[in-house]
């Protein structure tokens, strides 16, 4: 009965395997036998004609576009007139002076940070001592009620035993 079980299983294991086989390459192999029939009966389509127009260049469709000068851009403009007559050093000057202004509030802002970080790290410092002698007088107080402890053992197993020569039976 055993082997008869035995074979039943591994025969649907097999049957399993296979149908697992089968729901997970099935769909691929449909489309792609599908595709396949599909190329065949195309191939006997006559060639599409087309009367399109040919293709236009950007010049055609925007003959503006071909003159990308900016003579008189911003001349109704004061400020953007007065911006572009300024000198090249003087914009260069400006733009260092700008970011000279950027440097030094990233600095003052490093600065600022760094100076609370140090705070920071100075309180967790004085927590962390506060800790560490918290921590050593436990230990010395554990150690002193171990110490009194094995004391009244002693003590305690010595009363025992007097009572004990007496007559004591405990309980």
């Amino acid at each position: 009965m055993n082997r008869r079980s035995g074979a039943c299983l591994r025969c649907c294991l097999v049957i399993f395997a296979v149908v697992s086989a089968l729901c997970v390459s099935g769909p691929a192999l449909y489309f792609k036998f599908n595709k396949g029939l599909k190329l065949k009966a195309s191939s006997a389509c006559p060639p599409c004609i087309c009367s399109c127009a040919p293709p236009q260049s950007l010049f055609q469709i925007a003959p503006g576009l071909a003159n990308l000068s900016v003579t008189d851009c911003g001349k109704d403009d004061p400020d953007l007139k007065e911006e572009m007559e300024k000198q090249f050093v003087d914009l260069l000057s400006e733009e260092l002076k700008l970011q000279e202004t950027v440097d030094e509030e990233s600095s003052r802002h490093m600065n600022i940070t760094f100076g609370e970080a140090r705070r920071l790290a100075s309180q967790y410092q004085r927590e962390a001592e506060k800790c560490n002698i918290a921590t050593e007088t436990c230990e010395g107080a554990r150690e002193r009620a171990v110490v009194l402890l094995t004391k009244e053992k002693k003590i305690t197993s010595l009363w025992e035993r007097r009572a004990r020569q007496l007559g004591w039976e405990g309980e």
